[in-house]
């Protein structure tokens, strides 16, 4: 057995160090503050039903990097059934009626060109740099295979990253002037106000439309079991529903953690897979900072909170896609205003989520944490009851009659999140992918701080799963380097 690593925290990027710790002849343990693996990749169970929180989509399902260590952390293998669906998203507003997201980049044209003849120019150009944004897929090819069959695509991808990396999308959508109204209602209301990265919504598409970015048959927890499986297969140690409070620093040296009910633990290295402001500035007391970690911290947006309405339906829904959004700038839940409306996911597409002739369905809508900060207690408990009451409604709307076939209804909030995965300030995805921080990555080492990594979402603005696993193989190969290791 070689040298020891602490590993805190047991989501997509805790397991993905233990799998890489282990297969590089480390002993690891892992320290969870949950009762399962997964972190924010998780689901649980209602009376049959299966209620998903994370999964939608996941790069890398078919080729490149990610999918590279999909495979080498058992979440995809031979037996993995994969989803490409043919609509991304539908949305929906009174007065405008519907509009359509198609994940193929030419049907979407197609549909779009149909709509709005008058902007052909701008809808052209749109479609054209999705499907250059593409080229970040050859480009991760090139770097698993060292092939330059896709050296074209790479090269317009580049052009496109140094034209549009420092513009958000309102920035790119504004300069179309577009003019059909319903066309330039929708695509303006994608993002709101916000400093969504205008890559980051090209490369969203292109995805999709190259079929790299399906969904896996069984949705969250399989994934982060699938995982947890690989890593006690290897021989590594999780330890479940334990906190670690403090990280243990002598000599600006990590080596080791003390859990919540007073448990020393000792090691070589300490990885904290962790929330990030949690590990920089509660369990390491904020002594090892950067200038771009407190920049990040203090003038980053992050992500409005969700809370998640979920539905246990008796009854066979099946829908047309199922990811679909109501935009309506006058409708409250409880006390959040739902400023950029709601969306349904219908899991009727994967049979897993529901017992046979049944069918589960989520809402979820975005609450700003400063609702849910200090609500605690009986108002806690009333504001969950107005939520399942508003939902109910809005549920019957949209599928008239369904009322009567609702057997299960479960309430997850902002604080929900906090409890199980200790997320600040329940921002489920970290830092928003902005104009100013899309080509940034927070470093995974704090300065004057040895023997110590950070893994997770909390260091890639846009968060997520592929950069979560990647980054804790990232940090084993830093251990490697440092322990003069082939990796």
């Amino acid at each position: 057995m070689g040298k020891k690593i602490i590993i805190i925290g047991g989501g997509v990027a805790g397991l993905s160090a233990g799998i890489y710790g282990r297969l590089n002849g480390f002993e690891t343990e892992i320290i969870e503050m949950h009762t399962i693996p997964g972190g924010q990749c998780t689901a649980w169970d209602r009376k049959g039903y299966r209620f998903d929180y994370c999964l939608h989509w996941l790069v890398g399902t078919a080729r490149g990097q990610f999918n590279t260590i999909w495979k080498e952390t058992g979440v995809i293998d031979n037996k993995t059934k994969i989803i490409n669906h043919d609509i991304f998203n539908k949305l929906y507003d009174d007065k405008w009626g519907e509009f359509y997201i198609y994940s193929d980049i030419d049907k979407w044209k197609q549909y779009l060109l149909m709509m709005a003849p008058e902007d052909f120019k701008a809808i052209n150009k749109i479609c054209s740099d999705m499907k250059k944004a593409a080229g970040l897929d050859a480009l991760m090819m090139l770097r698993d295979e060292k092939s330059f069959k896709n050296i074209g695509s790479i090269f317009s991808f580049l052009i496109l990253m140094i034209r549009y990396s420092k513009k958000n999308y309102k920035d790119y959508y504004d300069k179309f002037e577009l003019k059909n109204e319903k066309l330039k209602y929708f695509l303006g209301s994608l993002f709101g106000e916000s400093d969504f990265s205008a890559i980051a919504f090209l490369m969203m598409l292109a995805w999709f439309h190259s079929k790299n970015a399906g969904y896996l048959l069984g949705g969250s927890l399989p994934l982060a079991e699938r995982m947890a499986q690989k890593y006690s297969l290897l021989g590594g140690k999780i330890t479940f529903d334990k906190k670690v409070d403090r990280i243990i620093v002598e000599n600006d040296k990590a080596n080791g953690v003390i859990l919540k009910d007073g448990t020393q633990l000792r090691a070589d290295y300490i990885i904290s897979a962790a929330d990030g402001h949690s590990t920089i500035y509660e369990m390491l007391g904020g002594r090892y900072l950067s200038k771009q970690i407190e920049d990040a911290y203090n003038n980053w947006d992050v992500f409005t909170p969700l809370v998640q309405v979920s539905f246990g339906i008796k009854k066979e829904i099946p829908a047309e896609c199922p990811s679909f959004t109501i935009l309506n700038d006058n409708t409250s839940i409880g006390s959040t205003k739902l400023e950029r409306g709601y969306s349904f996911m219908n899991y009727s597409f994967d049979p897993s989520m529901a017992p046979k002739g049944k069918t589960a369905i989520v809402l979820r809508f975005e609450s700003p944490w400063s609702i849910w900060e200090k609500l605690d207690g009986k108002d806690y408990k009333e504001e969950k009851k107005k939520i399942e009451q508003g939902a109910r409604i809005l549920l019957e709307k949209q599928y008239p009659g369904i009322s009567e076939y609702i057997e299960v209804v479960d309430v997850a909030t902002p604080k929900t999140d906090v409890e199980y995965t200790g997320v600040w300030n329940g921002s489920y995805e970290g830092f928003l992918p902005g104009s100013k921080n899309i080509m940034k990555r927070i470093k995974n080492k704090l300065p004057g701080l040895n023997n110590f990594y950070m893994a997770g979402q909390w260091l890639t603005p846009g968060g997520g799963l592929p950069p979560s696993v990647e980054s804790g193989k990232t940090a084993i190969k830093e251990i490697c380097k440092e322990e003069s290791k082939k990796k």
